[in-house]
């Protein structure tokens, strides 16, 4: 068992739960609050690193790394133009970048982040073999 894999998956999971965007009225969301597809596959992606991590599978533990981030930066894109196509009824284009930077991104993606970068920097031990003397 990988024990970075399993911390790095630990983390992740716990980044998921985090705030992830804030909106003034509505308050904070997690991966869950701003859609539960994206938290299903986030999770999944998480379930995956920990099997892997347990099994010793380093390339899935920095594959699921490396797919956290992709996936990070999709989730980024998508409340971006999200946020600015959710005001765009509104006409002058400085009320609309103004309502659309109303919406803040929270500390979670760093937590997510580091949970990531454990599982990629997930290393293969090597297992000494016993040196046969010829006794």
């Amino acid at each position: 068992m990988k024990i970075q894999g399993v911390i790095g998956a630990v983390i992740m999971a716990a980044g998921g739960l985090c705030p992830l965007v804030h909106f003034p009225i509505m308050g904070n969301w997690n991966y869950f609050g701003i859609d539960p597809v994206m938290g299903g596959i986030f999770y999944l992606i998480v379930v995956l690193a920990l099997r892997s991590a347990v099994y010793d599978r380093v390339g899935m533990s920095r594959f699921c790394g490396w797919a956290a981030i992709v996936f990070m930066l999709l989730t980024l894109s998508a409340v971006w133009f999200k946020s600015h196509d959710y005001f765009s009824f509104i006409h002058f284009k400085s009320l609309i970048n103004l309502a659309s930077g109303m919406v803040k991104y929270k500390w979670g993606w760093f937590v997510i982040l580091a949970g990531a970068l454990a599982l990629i920097t997930v290393k293969k031990t090597s297992i000494p073999y016993a040196v046969n003397t010829g006794s």
